[in-house]
């Protein structure tokens, strides 16, 4: 089983993570984008990112928009340091 993070901890590892927020025990973020099809590419992207961390997000899209929530299912779905990795990807792929 992972080892999840304090709240005190993810709050500080979401200082340098711009727009995420921590609540009901995940990390979350809400992308605009132009229209449907860049949402669809940012998806497509993270999605590839994921498969390659083996740490799979939770993704809404509607239209332009794209809301990611991270958890850990094996530490109780509680944040750990493979959400906090998958954030820092993510970041990198806008």
């Amino acid at each position: 089983m992972a080892e999840h993070l304090t709240e005190k901890e993810v709050n500080k590892e979401l200082e340098s993570l711009s727009g995420w927020t921590f609540d009901d025990n995940k990390i979350k973020k809400e992308y605009g984008f132009n229209d449907f099809s860049e949402a669809l590419g940012f998806i497509v992207r993270v999605g590839l990112e994921a498969e390659k961390q083996g740490h799979h997000p939770e993704l809404f899209n509607v239209y332009n928009t794209v809301r990611i929530a991270l958890s850990t299912h094996d530490a109780g779905n509680k944040v750990t340091n493979k959400d906090i990795d998958l954030a820092k990807a993510v970041e990198r792929l806008i």
